[in-house]
């Protein structure tokens, strides 16, 4: 299954031209604008999966520095600044990770 089998070629294309710009990644403008806070609690976690490269079923923090290259191979890399807002927002527990049902609350929460 990839990105595209759930959601928009096109809005993953405006989503990440959208923060091309390094410090610019905003995940509530982008879960919106790739249509991901639209989709069923399942299309999330296929998502999550999808994003989850180790299949740890976690997405640990170098795995979040990469998250728009699992939307589109030629995107850019998170900075460390982004990849650290990212992870604090979505990692509810603390333990330095985020699970299905925490990307499925970050999602959410956009």
């Amino acid at each position: 299954m990839s990105m595209t089998d759930l959601l928009s070629a096109e809005d993953i294309k405006k989503a990440i031209g959208a923060f091309a710009a390094v410090d610019s990644f905003d995940h509530k403008k982008f879960f919106q604008m790739v249509g991901l806070k639209k989709k069923s609690a399942d299309d999330v976690k296929k998502v999550f999966h999808i994003l989850d490269k180790d299949k740890s079923g976690f997405i640990e923090e170098d795995e979040l520095g990469f998250i728009l290259k699992g939307f589109s191979p030629d995107a850019r890399d998170l900075s460390a600044k982004e990849t650290k807002t990212l992870l604090a927002a979505g990692d509810k527990d603390g333990d330095g990770k985020i699970g299905v049902d925490e990307f499925s609350t970050l999602v959410s929460e956009s």
